[in-house]
């Protein structure tokens, strides 16, 4: 019987778009594309998730790698991609809290600097999770056993009776190997919940 729902959150909770975060510093074309690479698709951005360096240190190991004129783009992208709107997913606010309405455990747990503690409460229905467990924290991140692990023991959580959802295969498949019934999202709401009605979770059509 499942009990509690456990979320990850970007491309879950909202779109996470770097694409859109580059154009709202009025980065356009071959420059744009070089940013989202050179920031966003790095390893320094993965051990920003895990805790192991700072936003600022990534900031400033990335600054050398772009041209002149793009270097100043690099720590508002890296420190505060997240001061504009963040585009929640349609519906799904509305979900956490039927959720928690019917009396289901939220819970998140997501790879996100430390940087998660200044925005998460503008996220949908963010009043509603009764626990966070964000990867740099800890050290760890998706798809690390050790994260999902961590997660059942901070919050005294039975693996059977957690239901998981995350953009991504491979956390999905791990949080399975570790016990729980777990879907990837694609981005539609409406077929969450038939997910999670198979799942034997009760929420509306």
């Amino acid at each position: 019987m499942i009990k509690n729902i456990v979320f990850d959150m970007g491309n879950v909770l909202f779109d996470f778009k770097p694409s859109e975060y580059i154009r709202r510093l009025g980065y356009t074309g071959q420059d744009a594309e070089l940013l989202e690479t050179e920031v966003f698709q790095t390893a320094e951005w993965c051990s920003m998730d895990r805790g192991t360096l700072k936003p600022a240190q990534v900031a400033q190991i990335l600054a050398q790698r772009v041209p002149e004129h793009l270097k100043a783009a690099v720590e508002p992208l890296i420190c505060r991609w997240w001061e504009g709107d963040l585009m929640p997913t349609p519906g799904i606010g509305d979900l956490i809290q039927e959720l928690k309405a019917g009396g289901y455990g939220i819970y998140l747990l997501s790879n996100a600097s430390r940087d998660i503690y200044e925005y998460f409460h503008r996220l949908p229905a963010a009043d509603c999770f009764d626990g966070l467990l964000v990867s740099a924290d800890w050290l760890l991140a998706k798809p690390q056993h050790e994260i999902y692990e961590k997660l059942y023991s901070r919050f005294d959580l039975i693996p059977a009776e957690c239901f998981f959802i995350d953009d991504r295969h491979d956390n999905v498949e791990v949080a399975r190997l570790t016990g729980m019934n777990a879907t990837v999202f694609r981005g539609d709401v409406s077929r969450l919940r038939r997910e999670m009605r198979d799942a034997g979770i009760t929420v509306k059509p």
